[in-house]
């Protein structure tokens, strides 16, 4: 994969621990195993803008009052969404 970064081509797809502050802001919380890249040129560590997006709009479905402080990522997308979709884009 190329670095999002540096752009260079080996860019390795990894799973690596984040923190995400909910939307409601009212805390952070631990997303284990979270699928990411790493750049063995440019060091950096990241998540793809669809990683991203659909964390986000996860977030923004579920009832986040369910979480605790640290969940897998895989079992943050397998909550129950209160919406089919997000209506906000």
């Amino acid at each position: 994969m190329k670095c999002d970064w540096c752009e260079d081509p080996n860019a390795i797809e990894i799973t690596c621990t984040v923190y995400w502050e909910l939307p409601d802001g009212t805390r952070a919380i631990e997303i284990t195993d979270t699928p990411g890249l790493k750049c063995p040129t440019c060091k950096m560590e990241y998540q793809t803008e669809a990683t991203i997006e659909a964390l986000e709009d996860q977030l923004i479905l579920i009832d986040t009052k369910k979480i605790g402080k640290a969940i897998s990522f895989d079992q943050l997308m397998a909550q129950p969404r209160l919406l089919k979709r997000n209506y906000f884009k």
